[in-house]
């Protein structure tokens, strides 16, 4: 976790260009601001780790771990590669503390495709892998879903990210997802 935030925060100090402006569409309108977003938002740390924390043997931990570590490396290239920000807000951070110290950490750079979703979406392929292993039941596999539909809002709801940066995110997550999950059928 350490190398990735100093690799994260390496990125966002040397883009390797300006960081292009992501163009907005009529469903981020739709999104109303809500602070109370961050809650979900933060709850990422917490839902990334369930599948890492559920795995059953070291073999499917260190499979989820290294696909992981491609998926944050290859966002991460691609925020060096190809630096995108979100569109400057009319709201006044100093009103939302929370919201503002995260948006004070954040340089431009980093919007799309979202990281944060990215990760939701393929944790939620892993949990929904791992949900199914065990049996579990099937409210668990939907409040799963659920978790992860309410993280890519909150995405939106914070304004840390515009829906092409989410929709971005998502593919990013499900292709890495894919790929892990058929690396782990192979046996």
């Amino acid at each position: 976790m350490v190398l990735f935030f100093q690799a994260y925060f390496w990125v966002q100090r040397n883009p390797l260009g300006e960081p292009f402006m992501m163009p907005t569409l009529a469903i981020d309108d739709w999104v109303p601001f809500t602070p109370a977003g961050f809650l979900a938002y933060i709850s990422l740390w917490v839902y990334v780790s369930l599948p890492a924390a559920l795995q059953p043997r070291l073999r499917e931990l260190l499979i989820h771990g290294l696909w992981t570590a491609s998926l944050c490396a290859f966002c991460l290239l691609l925020f060096w590669s190809f630096p995108t920000q979100t569109p400057v807000s009319n709201i006044d951070w100093s009103l939302h503390p929370e919201l503002a110290f995260m948006k004070s950490l954040d340089a431009a750079g980093n919007a799309c495709p979202s990281l944060h979703v990215a990760s939701a979406v393929y944790s939620a392929f892993w949990l929904h892998r791992i949900f199914m292993q065990v049996g579990a039941p099937s409210l668990l596999r939907w409040l799963s879903v659920l978790q992860c539909a309410v993280i890519l809002w909150s995405t939106m709801a914070i304004r840390q990210h515009v829906f092409l940066d989410v929709v971005a995110g998502a593919l990013v997550g499900w292709a890495f997802a894919w790929l892990s999950l058929r690396t782990m059928a192979r046996g």
